[in-house]
């Protein structure tokens, strides 16, 4: 039930009780003014007579979302941010790393009496070797220490499935690797929230659906979803018996339960988001004008979840912005994501009205925050890092590779997905040579291989832990039969259907050529007659033999003709074949240069 935040940090430890029930700082333009309130407001001095407390309590708010495991600093274009300068160029800030956001945040919460620190989902899966091969029990760990309230769900805490989750939460050893330490994984000391997650069984959440912070009178209602299309976008056998439920919805049904609680300041945890007008995490998202503002599917969401939510921290799309979007009732609300991989934070601050118990919406403002890393790291931080690192390092330290530059994950087709998909047909003839063709989904590519050195390795050396960063997930690679006809429509399905508003374009293996014309609309931007295998044209009634990973096999990321195959061959996970085509075709002497990612004609 409601928990309640002791008012001093470090907080006291709270164990929560079981809840899965089935096993450099800008403020953008977008800080809404405070005019409407008293000039004492902010010190929260005005209208004495409440319980000897003023009127109006600033409550701070710090979100962040997108973590995914980054403990130690994310490396290349994922540890770094774009920021606007008051002359209009940008300028890059390499940001993240635990020890940094941990710094960071206790220097936020100084004198704010009244702080609430939350997150927007993804806090684990999908992360780097340091984290993910320990089941991420290090950066619940973190968290903990961190001093985390409150997270939704994203859609990676189901990579593992519901039981591993409700682990994470409750505590307790891995089912079949044990404990890596002498003790006992306590579990989460913060509460994970799932309100549209359902057990299809029982029709309940899975989790609690929402957390109510307390102090001194004061009351903030959280409430968690992630996106209603996870099952998309996770294997199978992750949302095996789960059910998951329309967002708004959710949300405003939540946000009822909580008003006849008396709960009336209200937040919304949504692992959904946008996607702004700019790169740059200090971008003015409201500024008049052509191109400005947010687009994607948090932009429905904001404006139909309803007007007792008084703001919204999301996540998903990995972008950065503080924005303001009309509520159902025309009223601006913040909505804000900070980001990916722990390189920046929002401090937002909810002036709570202690006549109403609401938060006054006239007052709320909020800005994004990077991790810089000029900054003393944490020294509880480091010393996790460091125990967790003596742990991981016989297994990670192992070169596996050598690259001769930067191979980059960023593009509609990128260097390293070619590399990726080069690496899963090469495996997959290993294993049939009659195997033509591998496709990989961006999606799955995590991080980009860096030539610099992360740790003692040296430059241009690939280390198991860093190919384990890029493909994190553990996919096997599967090899099925297609038509060509088939073929081409997984093809087409990469801009229709599903897939059609945001595209998502596979990373094709060497010999696979085509034209992506984006002047055009749905399925037809993929110029049938363009495909190319080895030169020839596709032959619609031919069979070929594909390599994907069993996360597209089965249908994932909006592919549904992928799961069609036939004649299915499940040979061993994705990372070893990377690692088995870097080791066989590099060496120190002769490294793997960045493939020139070619393979796309792309019309525009």
């Amino acid at each position: 039930m409601p928990a309640t935040a002791p008012s001093h940090h470090p907080r006291r430890r709270r164990r929560t009780t079981r809840l899965l029930a089935a096993a450099a700082t800008v403020v953008t333009a977008g800080a809404l003014a405070a005019a409407a309130l008293p000039a004492s407001a902010n010190a929260g001095e005005s209208h004495r007579g409440h319980g000897g407390h003023g009127r109006y309590q600033d409550v701070q708010l710090l979100s962040f979302n997108d973590l995914h495991g980054n403990l130690e600093p994310p490396t290349g274009s994922s540890g770094r941010v774009t920021e606007v300068q008051p002359d209009g160029t940008t300028k890059t800030i390499d940001a993240g790393g635990i020890e940094y956001l941990a710094t960071h945040l206790r220097e936020a919460r100084k004198g704010n009496r009244y702080s609430i620190t939350a997150a927007g989902g993804d806090m684990v899966g999908a992360s780097p070797l340091l984290s993910g091969l320990f089941h991420d029990e290090p950066t619940i760990e973190a968290l903990n220490k961190l001093d985390l309230d409150v997270t939704s769900v994203g859609n990676h805490e189901f990579d593992e499935g519901a039981k591993e989750l409700a682990r994470l939460q409750n505590g307790g050893c891995h089912p079949t690797e044990g404990c890596y330490t002498d003790e006992e994984f306590e579990g989460a000391d913060f509460p994970y929230l799932a309100a549209n997650v359902l057990d299809e069984k029982t029709g309940k959440p899975i989790l609690k659906p929402y957390w109510v912070w307390k102090q001194k009178g004061v009351k903030v209602g959280f409430i968690g979803v992630t996106l209603e299309g996870t099952p998309d976008i996770v294997s199978a056998e992750g949302v095996k018996g789960l059910a998951f439920k329309d967002e708004v919805e959710t949300i405003n049904k939540y946000a009822k339960e909580l008003q006849r609680q008396g709960v009336k300041s209200i937040v919304a945890l949504v692992h959904e988001g946008g996607f702004p007008a700019s790169s740059s995490y200090n971008y003015d998202c409201d500024s008049p004008g052509a191109g400005d503002g947010i687009s994607g599917p948090i932009a429905d969401i904001a404006k139909n979840v309803t007007p007792q939510v008084d703001a919204l921290v999301t996540g998903h799309t990995h972008a950065a912005y503080v924005c303001t979007i009309p509520d159902p009732a025309g009223k601006p609300r913040m909505v804000t994501s900070a980001s990916s991989f722990g390189r920046l934070y929002t401090d937002t601050t909810l002036t709570y009205d202690r006549a109403t118990g609401d938060i006054a919406r006239t007052a709320v403002k909020s800005a994004n925050h990077v991790v810089t890393r000029d900054v003393p790291k944490a020294p509880d931080m480091t010393r996790l890092i460091d125990r967790w690192s003596t742990l991981a390092a016989p297994i990670g330290n192992r070169a596996i590779g050598y690259v001769s530059g930067d191979i980059d994950r960023g593009g509609t087709e990128s260097p390293l997905g070619d590399l990726i998909a080069d690496a899963q047909l090469a495996y997959g003839k290993t294993q049939d040579p009659e195997t033509d063709l591998a496709l990989m989904n961006p999606g799955g590519i995590r991080a980009p291989l860096t030539y610099a050195a992360s740790g003692g390795e040296g430059d241009g050396v690939v280390t198991y832990a860093e190919g384990f960063t890029v493909q994190p997930f553990a996919n096997t690679v599967n090899l099925k039969d297609y038509t060509g006809a088939q073929l081409i429509q997984v093809l087409k399905e990469q801009v229709s259907g599903p897939n059609e508003a945001a595209p998502k374009i596979l990373q094709i293996s060497s010999g696979l050529t085509y034209t992506l014309d984006l002047t055009k609309t749905g399925a037809d931007r993929v110029v049938t007659d363009s495909i190319r295998l080895d030169g020839a044209p596709i032959d619609e009634n031919a069979t070929y033999r594909v390599a994907s990973n069993s996360f597209l096999a089965g249908g994932g990321d909006g592919f549904p003709t992928l799961n069609e195959g036939t004649n299915e061959l499940v040979c061993a996970d994705d990372l070893t074949a990377l690692e088995q085509y870097l080791t066989a075709n590099s060496s120190a002497a002769d490294p793997i240069e960045p493939p020139a990612a070619d393979r796309i004609t792309i019309v525009q």
